[in-house]
C-alpha cells in the first residue's frame, strides 16, 4: 500500500508543480466550449434543436479525460529513458503495484483536469437537472479515466521513443473523439457514422455521463455502465500485459 501511495503522490507532485501543464489542459476544452458552444449553438437553436452547449459539455470533459489519460503515457517513456524505471522494476516490489500506483495518479490527474471543465462549464452556463447528479457523473469521469490512463501506459509500455509514442497517440486519441457521440447527436447522424459511435467504447461514456446530467441518452444507463466497466477491465488486462514485457 505504500508503494501505491508513494507513486500516487510522485505524479500528483509533478502534476501540481507544472503550472503550464495546469493552464494548458483547460485550454483546449475552453477553446472547444467557447467556439463550438456558443458558436454552433445559434445554429442547433435556428434548427429547433437542444441547446447545444449543455449538450456539448459531457462531451468536452471527456475529450479531456481522453487527451490527458492517453497522453500521460508519455511519463513512462519518460522514466524509461532516464533510468527511473529501471531503479523501480529491480526493486523488490511487483510491476503490478508499480503500475497500479502510477496510473492512480495519472487518473487522479486527468479527473481533475475534466472536474476543472465542468466547473467552468457552470461558469458559462451549464446547469445539471440536479445538484446531486455530480456524484455519479465523477464516478463515470474516474473509471473512464482509470481505463483510458491504463490504456496510455499500455501504448507506452509498447513503444521506446516519445516520437512513436506521439504517432500512437495521434492515430488512437482523434478517431475515439471524432468517431463517438461528443460533438454531434447520433439521432441525427448518418448511418456510417451510427455504426462506427457503436463501436467505441468513448461513446458509451459521452452517453451515459451525458444521461447523468441532462437526463438524456442515445443508449440505456445500463448499457453505457457495462460497456465502460468492460472497457476498464480490458484496458487493465491490456496494460498489466505490455508493463510486465518492459525489458530492464
Amino acid at each position: 500500500m505504500q508503494v501505491l501511495s508513494v507513486l500516487w503522490l510522485r505524479q500528483m507532485r509533478r502534476y501540481l508543480r507544472s503550472r503550464s501543464r495546469i493552464i494548458g489542459s483547460i485550454g483546449q476544452p475552453l477553446l472547444f466550449l467557447l467556439a463550438l458552444g456558443y458558436g454552433l449553438g445559434a445554429v442547433f437553436e435556428r434548427a429547433g434543436e437542444i441547446d447545444y452547449l449543455e449538450f456539448l459539455v459531457p462531451g468536452i470533459i471527456m475529450q479531456t479525460i481522453l487527451f490527458s489519460s492517453i497522453f500521460w503515457g508519455a511519463i513512462i517513456i519518460f522514466d524509461r529513458r532516464f533510468g527511473f524505471l529501471s531503479e523501480l522494476l529491480v526493486a523488490p516490489v511487483s510491476r503490478l503495484k508499480i503500475l497500479s500506483g502510477s496510473c492512480s495518479g495519472g487518473a487522479t490527474i486527468s479527473l481533475i483536469q475534466a472536474t476543472t471543465v465542468l466547473a467552468i462549464s457552470v461558469i458559462l452556463g451549464f446547469r445539471a437537472q440536479s445538484i446531486w447528479v455530480y456524484i455519479p457523473a465523477l464516478v463515470i469521469m474516474a473509471i473512464l479515466s482509470l481505463a483510458l490512463t491504463s490504456f496510455g501506459a499500455a501504448l507506452a509500455s509498447s513503444v521506446e521513443d516519445f516520437q512513436g509514442f506521439q504517432a500512437i497517440n495521434s492515430f488512437v486519441m482523434f478517431p475515439l473523439f471524432f468517431l463517438s457521440n461528443a460533438l454531434y447527436p447520433l439521432d441525427s447522424a448518418p448511418d456510417i457514422l451510427r455504426i462506427l459511435a457503436s463501436l467505441n467504447p468513448l461513446t458509451y461514456a459521452v452517453d451515459g455521463l451525458r444521461y447523468v446530467l441532462l437526463g438524456a441518452s442515445h443508449f440505456s444507463i445500463a448499457l453505457d455502465v457495462a460497456v465502460l466497466l468492460a472497457t476498464l477491465v480490458v484496458a487493465t488486462m491490456f496494460a498489466v500485459r505490455q508493463f510486465n514485457r518492459i525489458q530492464i
